[in-house]
């Protein structure tokens, strides 16, 4: 085989199970069923597999191929920070609350609150998501609550966002618990 993708190899076993899910099906009114003979496909291969071209040697002359670096990770709130934040030794810098609002709207706010709390020399900020509404026992979508409360923490841990954020946890209690997160914000702008 030249270039292209290589095709799989069915296995004599595998041929013969398929053999018998053909003969138990009934066909449409009107069409039979075709017999299945090996083709090339199923045939077994006898070449040899291709070896690798080995990769040209990069002189010190040529330049090395351009990556990305990788989104920094993500790194929890120290608990010292947590604890003040609490207790309101610790001010939160800003706040924005999404609850009530759609996603692609709440997606759009959150971003461009957290590149301006960044520019603003931010280090933490609150994102209210709210609770969501209490499930009414036989809901059709399971007993999960909150569409924004399941989004948000996705969103934040995307790549885009991690050049932003330092990291994020829930709330506590006294700035709206399970329907809140604490968000540390990047110092200054991260180069790309």
């Amino acid at each position: 085989m030249s270039g292209g993708r290589r095709r799989r190899v069915v296995s004599e076993a595998e041929l013969a199970l398929w053999t018998r899910v053909v003969e138990s099906v009934r066909p449409l009114p009107g069409r039979e069923l075709q017999p299945i003979t090996p083709s090339a496909p199923f045939a077994p291969e006898t070449a040899e597999p291709k070896k690798p071209s080995p990769q040209p040697a990069r002189t010190s002359s040529q330049p090395a191929p351009y990556a990305p670096p990788a989104p920094p990770p993500l790194a929890p709130l120290e608990h010292r920070l947590r604890r003040r934040l609490a207790r309101g030794v610790v001010s939160i810098d800003a706040r924005i609350d999404l609850h009530g609002l759609r996603q692609d709207e709440a997606h759009r706010r959150l971003a461009s609150f957290l590149i301006g709390a960044q520019a603003s020399g931010c280090k933490v900020v609150l994102v209210i998501t709210g609770k969501g509404r209490p499930s009414a026992g036989d809901e059709p979508y399971g007993s999960e609550r909150g569409v924004l409360r399941r989004s948000v923490p996705m969103w934040l841990g995307s790549p885009a966002a991690r050049q932003i954020i330092v990291g994020f946890e829930q709330a506590d209690v006294v700035h709206g618990g399970a329907g809140a997160l604490y968000v540390r914000i990047r110092k200054g702008g991260m180069r790309r």
